[in-house]
């Protein structure tokens, strides 16, 4: 039991490591709490510090995610503690400690914790997120749907319940992350990777 809520606190705290914010201040001299949409996730780091650092930004995320996971799975035996430390690195990125718990969506970080647990229901879950950001030019709107199909795909795919559960949880954080864009999104001002609308 000790062990199962040590990992969980060092996922939350892993999870919090503001990647983005990290990167920019070393290697741009910028901080994207500041500048564009003043979030710390990748898509902003991208567009306020370069497409490389933009992808660093992506694989830290994701790797703090990933990382805790792939330790309870070795680790824990019981799927409910396994489930709450990925969702512990979830909220760390989510909620830093670091940064007055005010962090980025949590899509990358999602998708490193979903990447050990439910590899499958990942690799359709990239496709529903690359084609609705090719057909919409949106990150947004691939975020959400992808938030949206994760826990019907473990569903689909007969994974364990608590990671269904963890899944569900971690989608309606999304949503709630990504209030201002939901609210672009209707009044037709999000944000396009590319073009004009």
């Amino acid at each position: 039991m000790t062990l199962n809520i040590l990992l969980v606190i060092f996922a939350y705290l892993v999870g919090s490591i503001p990647t983005g914010v990290v990167l920019s201040r070393a290697f741009a001299g910028k901080d994207p709490r500041q500048e564009g949409s003043r979030n710390i996730g990748a898509t902003n780091v991208m567009r306020t510090a370069g497409k490389t650092l933009g992808a660093l930004t992506l694989i830290g995320d994701a790797l703090k995610g990933l990382i805790p996971v792939c330790i309870a799975l070795w680790l824990v035996e019981e799927e409910p503690w396994v489930a709450a430390v990925a969702f512990a690195a979830f909220l760390g990125h989510c909620f830093p400690l670091y940064l007055g718990f005010k962090g980025g969506k949590g899509m990358a970080t999602a998708l490193g914790i979903y990447l050990p647990l439910a590899p499958l229901a990942v690799l359709v879950n990239i496709f529903f997120f690359a084609s609705a950001v090719a057909i919409s030019r949106m990150v947004s709107i691939g975020s959400l749907i992808a938030a949206l199909a994760m826990p019907l795909l473990i569903w689909i795919g007969k994974y364990p319940l608590p990671y269904v559960l963890m899944s569900i949880c971690v989608g309606i954080i999304v949503f709630y992350r990504h209030k201002e864009n939901i609210k672009r999104l209707i009044e037709g001002k999000e944000n396009k990777l590319w073009g004009q609308s």
